[in-house]
């Protein structure tokens, strides 16, 4: 249970560290000098960012990168324009799905050969967990936990209407999942990151677990890739999925990403089969014929212009390190439930986010039973955070261009809605139905 978050928390944790001696409170000027250090701070200028925005969205939409606008004109006029058709072997738009695909599989730890990028995260996940009963046969249950992302259960649900015969979707507590690891279960499903309050699953254990089991593991990575450090081949993780418009800032609606361990890709039937997986897609042969490896994971024509703007803010993932991130982004979500506990006590936030910053991704939730109005009254305060029903409020920190005085900025802004009741205005009031 989220326990309320006590003025002075800062201070007295900081008391414990360094024996009884007390420690100033932070101030804004304690995180301008962090961001003076910061080798990550020249990665700020590579976005677009609204001046005086306060942007705490990032991992429900990443903010832009400069170089985007910029490839994408060169793909329309260029590319397009100019070359047409030819372009599918001048440009390499044909490799593109592979060759960004074999970028994200090194940010997630994915072997060589493992990973492309190709359709949505649901679509992906559909094939993932379809390719995985059928390496199970006589299995009939997906296991999730009972907060795991809809959307995802969703797929699951309609994907085991579609295969009949006893197939089902079986959802227990998070706490339950290992002990539901029953020898009917073929597959177990989660999120590593949770969307609401930003707990972690430790991925090598519970794959570990599940494979005790004779299961397999479907991990879906939104809101892990691009922000904490993972590595799929130690874990011996059998598929993953994750999109490309949060973290790795592809822009919306940015193609998703589809990882099937090698010692699988062979044996596992995908039960979406196009065009571009075939063996031989220019064949045109009325059967089909899977192509090797990860590329039978393919279905259709690859969005050429969304994979251009994604491929941009994935090499900057690349280029910064995702080690680095972790560290930086480690440091950041302290210092921001830190902030809010010294901050905003009294006003009836509570911590939802595991207080342990190893134990949670690159986001703090509070909980607040007037989360609504509180972040819309936030919004026009030009501090970006999201909300969760019932009573999250969920601030995603995207360590590439999100600096440390920005949260003492939000923390600040955050507090005087509190202490002005900015929040209790009508038009922040009205009903949060439809927000996702």
């Amino acid at each position: 249970m989220a326990k309320p978050m006590p003025r002075g928390y800062h201070a007295r944790t900081a008391m414990r560290r360094k024996g009884r001696r007390p420690v100033p409170l932070m101030t804004r000027a304690d995180l301008e000098a962090l961001d003076r250090a910061d080798p990550l701070r020249r990665f700020r200028d590579r976005f677009r960012l609204p001046p005086g925005l306060v942007y705490l969205d990032g991992n429900s939409l990443g903010a832009m990168p400069k170089a985007a606008p910029a490839r994408v004109a060169q793909v329309v006029e260029r590319e397009w324009g100019d070359d047409l058709i030819r372009s599918w072997s001048r440009n390499g738009w044909m490799d593109l799905p592979l060759r960004i695909g074999a970028k994200i599989g090194t940010l997630i730890g994915a072997a060589e050969g493992e990973t492309v990028v190709a359709d949505s995260t649901s679509v992906n996940l559909f094939k993932a967990l379809g390719a995985a009963l059928g390496l199970r046969p006589g299995r009939r249950v997906i296991l999730s936990e009972r907060g795991n992302f809809p959307t995802d259960l969703y797929i699951a649900e309609g994907l085991a209407a579609l295969v009949g015969r006893g197939c089902g979707l079986r959802l227990v507590d998070a706490d339950e999942v290992e002990s539901a690891l029953g020898p009917d279960v073929a597959v177990l499903m989660l999120t590593q990151v949770d969307y609401r309050t930003g707990r972690m699953w430790d991925m090598a254990r519970l794959t570990a677990s599940a494979h005790a089991a004779g299961a397999l593991t479907v991990w879906d990575l939104s809101h892990s890739a691009g922000a904490v450090p993972l590595d799929l081949a130690a874990a011996e993780a059998d598929f993953a999925v994750g999109c490309g418009y949060k973290y790795l800032n592809g822009g919306p609606g940015a193609p998703a990403f589809l990882q099937v361990a090698r010692r699988h890709q062979d044996r596992a039937a995908m039960p979406l089969t196009g065009w571009l997986g075939h063996a031989a897609p220019f064949a045109f042969e009325p059967s089909f014929r899977p192509a090797d490896g990860i590329g039978r994971a393919r279905v259709g024509t690859p969005p050429v212009i969304s994979l251009a703007a994604l491929e941009v803010g994935v090499d900057l993932a690349l280029e910064a390190s995702v080690a680095a991130l972790r560290a930086k982004s480690l440091r950041q979500t302290e210092l921001f439930a830190a902030l809010a506990a010294q901050e905003l006590g009294g006003f009836g936030f509570a911590l939802a986010s595991p207080a342990e910053a190893a134990q949670r991704g690159s986001q703090v939730c509070l909980r607040h039973e007037h989360g609504w109005p509180i972040v819309q009254a936030l919004a026009a305060e030009r501090v970006i955070g999201d909300f969760r029903a019932p009573d999250i409020l969920r601030f995603g920190i995207a360590p590439l261009y999100i600096g440390f005085a920005e949260l003492w900025d939000a923390i600040a802004a955050l507090k005087r809605v509190m202490a002005e009741r900015l929040w209790d205005r009508p038009a922040y009031r009205a009903s949060p139905t439809g927000v996702t």
